[in-house]
């Protein structure tokens, strides 16, 4: 595996990607639907949200899921020139889609959530891998 095929400026770019994805996709888009799915208020978010927790974990975490999967598009030398900018996006769509979300749907299931919930999770998930493959093999 070779770590120096992987441009670190693209993996700052595609972590970044997720935050204002989430503001919309929390917010004006999906957020009072999803508020309903997980019997959340903005009254019990505001009690009981630790944001620099939250803020502070969620770079962290992105960029692992970022760095992987830059490993699998560029972790071979090989496999460089073969990753192309409609295939990177579709991998990642593959990555968010059948990764992420369907675990997603399976916890959901087990803690008996909705798949409304599943859907407005998973979606933001697919979205962003999505974007991030994109970008990562935008400015590889």
């Amino acid at each position: 595996m070779d770590l120096s095929t992987i441009n670190y400026f693209a993996v700052v770019a595609a972590v970044a990607v997720g935050f204002p994805i989430g503001f919309l996709w929390y917010g004006p888009l999906f957020g009072e639907q999803w508020m309903v799915c997980v019997g959340l208020t903005e009254d019990k978010i505001q009690q009981g949200s630790n944001m620099t927790k939250v803020f502070g974990v969620t770079p962290v975490f992105q960029s692992i899921m970022v760095l992987f999967l830059a490993l699998f598009f560029y972790g071979d030398p090989a496999s460089t020139d073969l990753i192309t900018a409609g295939s990177s996006a579709f991998y990642g769509f593959l990555a968010g889609f059948g990764w992420v979300a369907m675990t997603i749907g399976v916890n959901a299931a087990f803690e008996q959530q909705s798949f409304r919930y599943t859907a407005i999770v998973g979606g933001y998930w697919i979205v962003v891998f999505t974007l991030m493959g994109l970008i990562l093999d935008a400015w590889k």
